[in-house]
């Protein structure tokens, strides 16, 4: 069987199994995961005190792919990002630039090549500025934002006026600018408690907000008063997860990532979650 990266779900799951006292083989059936993989996770995250932080292991884990992450190919002011951008204001698109740098002999810019997305990622990835506006404006289509061609869309039980996750912003998709959430539960037996959980996308910083139940009312609440209680800045968009059952029909507007629910066989009104 593959490995597969944890998700902030199983790491809050496994962060409440072990404050609870619970085996390797309880919280691995909790997220339907091995035990190696849990005693993997705490051995790797744990603290010195013994203690495991969903968090913080998030962000180590995030710090440790940011190290083998390869560097981004257009960085805004070096020479190859100018090239592209001097390219774009003689009117040239994404594709023939592309084709372009493929046959230029440069020696500076010998590894220049790059091709046609990761120049449009480049340009909406910029922060909000004459910079970003001018590039985009250069463009053949000047959007805002970037939308796939698709055709035909099956429209039953959709929630009207949702923002698909396919349509973000680079700066969200490639979190790049703090502020966006992502938001779910992990619900209780027979959905009658639930805990949601609130993940800020660029740095992990994980909140557990406790809810009396599963409805969309109590969500609603519950991921308001915690969204309330930070800044401004760091509230700007948010999504939860589309359940078949529509629990949240009045926050799947906003943007983010889709995460899997996940479901506890106790009851989590046992549980003492607060803002982490």
């Amino acid at each position: 069987m593959s490995y597969s990266e944890l998700s902030v779900e199983e790491r809050a799951t496994i962060q409440i199994g072990h404050a609870q006292g619970f085996s390797l083989r309880g919280i691995a059936c909790l997220i339907n995961r091995s035990p190696s993989t849990i005693s993997r996770e705490l051995r790797r995250n744990r603290d010195a005190c013994g203690g495991y932080s969903a968090r913080v292991a998030q962000q180590q884990m995030q710090a440790r792919r940011q190290v083998c992450r390869p560097k981004q190919k257009l960085l805004p002011g070096s020479e190859r990002f100018e090239l592209v951008a001097h390219m774009l204001r003689e009117r040239l698109s994404p594709e023939q630039i592309a084709g372009k740098l493929r046959s230029m002999n440069i020696p500076s810019l010998r590894d220049a090549y790059v091709c046609r997305e990761t120049i449009y990622n480049a340009i909406y990835a910029l922060p909000v500025g004459e910079l970003r506006k001018e590039l985009i404006i250069c463009l053949r289509q000047s959007k805002t934002m970037r939308r796939p061609r698709s055709g035909g869309v099956d429209r039953r039980g959709q929630i009207p006026e949702r923002v698909s996750i396919h349509v973000r912003p680079p700066e969200i998709e490639d979190r790049l600018m703090p502020g966006h959430w992502e938001g779910d539960l992990i619900k209780g037996k027979a959905n009658a408690s639930s805990v949601g959980t609130l993940v800020e996308r660029t740095s992990g910083y994980l909140m557990l907000v406790k809810m009396n139940d599963a409805t969309a009312t109590s969500a609603m609440e519950g991921f308001s008063a915690a969204l309330n209680g930070m800044p401004l800045a760091m509230r700007k968009s948010m999504t939860v997860q589309e359940l078949a059952d529509q629990l949240f029909p009045y926050l799947t507007m906003v943007e983010g990532l889709k995460l899997a629910a996940q479901t506890f066989n106790k009851d989590v009104k046992q549980l003492s979650c607060c803002a982490g």
